[in-house]
C-alpha cells in the first residue's frame, strides 16, 4: 500500500493565469502615453509647384548635379515651372514611377538622392 504522503511532490507552483488585454487593444499605446511624433526633417515630404523653403532649395541643388536636367536653373527655394519641368524630365529619363509627373515624392527623392550628393 502506498500512502499519498510518500509520493514525490513537485516544488513548481501551479501556473498563474495572466489576463489578456481586451481584443482590438493590442497595438494601441495607453491613452495617457500617446506615441511620440517625429520632427519633420528638411527636404522630406512631397514637394510640388507652388511650394517653397529649404526642401525645395535642397531639391534644386541636387537637380543641378544631374547633367542636362536643370542646367542654369535658379537656386531660389521656390518650386516654380522650371523646377517642375526638371523633376518631370528626371522622372522620364530615369524611368521613375510612383510619383505624379513633376512632383517630388518618395520615389523621385530616392532616385535623385542615389545619383547626387
Amino acid at each position: 500500500m502506498i500512502l499519498a504522503s510518500s509520493l514525490p511532490v513537485k516544488d513548481d507552483p501551479a501556473p498563474v493565469a495572466v489576463p489578456s488585454p481586451p481584443s482590438g487593444q493590442l497595438d494601441r499605446p495607453p491613452p495617457d502615453n500617446p506615441a511620440p511624433t517625429l520632427p519633420e526633417i528638411p527636404g522630406t515630404g512631397v514637394l510640388r509647384q507652388g511650394d517653397s523653403g529649404h526642401g525645395v532649395y535642397e531639391l534644386q541643388v541636387r537637380l543641378l548635379q544631374v547633367p542636362n536636367i536643370y542646367e542654369g536653373g535658379a537656386i531660389s527655394g521656390r518650386y516654380d515651372m522650371e523646377v517642375r519641368a526638371a523633376v518631370a524630365r528626371f522622372q522620364k529619363w530615369y524611368g521613375i514611377r510612383g510619383d505624379e509627373t513633376g512632383v517630388y515624392g518618395d520615389h523621385t527623392r530616392r532616385a535623385l538622392m542615389l545619383r547626387t550628393k
